[in-house]
């Protein structure tokens, strides 16, 4: 077995630990977890859709302490200047000369709650920091410390008052997850967990034991970027992407990002799960959140009730994998 192996064996069990940690706060939704961490480990960002009270922030926390990062959480509303995100510079009187005051997106994972909220004008400033990693104040760039995640949130069923993404931007999200309501035993068990010895509706994750390390991290993204990829892969992935574009009843389809977005995270995903190495299942099993985003229905398909989700699946299926 080479060094690469041991490495990539090491870090599933790391990713195993930072689970386990995140499902003593957070319970159910296992499936979202996976693909938080799979944008992590990818160094990509995530869209993510679901109704308000369901433990978004509480994610989000629960992740940061697992891995002794830093966290901060944006509520984005229309008054909200792109200032406000990236910072600004001050004019100090006594000294006089400007000194540069940071704003919220100098962190590791910031959770940027409700981005539909704001004008477009202010959601752009997320674009320059999630695509360079970089804020520019005052002419100047000022670089984020790695790793750097954006989580951003929003609402699917209230539009009043929103502004929806554009494409372009939303193009940028590594993926985007669904979090939907917990069956019944585990609200019963949430319930429970959040409500036992507890004091209002504060967020407790100080009983988490960080299993990782910032630099542990960045070493999990480099054994990430080189898991062995397969020709047959990339070639899957584009089809995939293709297909898309030729499929009746798709107004939209994705463009080559869409292809790059589901290489990268089938590779966190073979890593994630202890191999150095991507198969055709790893591309299936991201396929539809590293697309569904990227693609929009005709409207005669959205009035008789289908969903990008629906039409996502019977493309997968008919879209032949490569054998392994």
């Amino acid at each position: 077995m080479t060094e690469s192996q041991d490495d990539v064996i090491k870090t599933g069990e790391q990713i195993t630990a930072i689970r386990q940690q995140i499902n003593r706060v957070f319970l159910g939704q296992s499936e979202v977890v996976d693909q938080l961490i799979i944008c992590l480990l990818a160094a990509g960002h995530v869209l993510l859709e679901g109704v308000p009270g369901l433990g978004k922030t509480l994610l989000v926390k629960a992740l940061a302490r697992s891995i002794q990062g830093a966290d901060a959480r944006i509520q984005f509303t229309p008054d909200l200047m792109p200032s406000d995100i990236s910072g600004h510079a001050v004019y100090d009187m006594k000294t006089e000369s400007f000194s540069v005051r940071r704003g919220p997106v100098f962190t590791n994972l910031l959770l940027a709650d409700e981005i539909n909220r704001a004008p477009a004008k202010t959601q752009a400033a997320l674009l320059e920091v999630m695509q360079e990693r970089q804020v520019t104040i005052e002419g100047k760039p000022y670089p984020v410390d790695a790793p750097f995640m954006a989580i951003a949130t929003q609402n699917p069923v209230e539009h009043e008052g929103t502004y929806p993404l554009p494409e372009a931007q939303l193009d940028r999200f590594l993926l985007k997850a669904h979090i939907d309501y917990p069956d019944a035993e585990t609200e019963v068990a949430l319930v429970s967990t959040v409500t036992r010895d507890r004091i209002g509706d504060a967020l407790y994750v100080d009983e988490l034991q960080p299993v990782l390390s910032l630099e542990d991290i960045k070493r999990a993204q480099q054994i990430t970027a080189t898991a062995r990829l397969d020709e047959a892969i990339v070639d899957y992935a584009v089809r995939l992407v293709r297909e898309t574009r030729a499929t009746p009843g798709m107004r939209l389809g994705a463009g080559p990002r869409g292809a790059i977005s589901m290489v990268r995270a089938a590779r966190a995903n073979a890593v994630m799960h202890g191999r150095d190495f991507v198969t055709p299942d790893d591309v299936r099993d991201i396929a539809i959140p590293a697309l569904r985003h990227r693609v929009a229905l005709a409207p005669e398909l959205e009035i008789e009730g289908y969903r990008t989700d629906d039409v996502l699946s019977e493309l997968i299926e008919r879209v032949d994998a490569p054998r392994q």
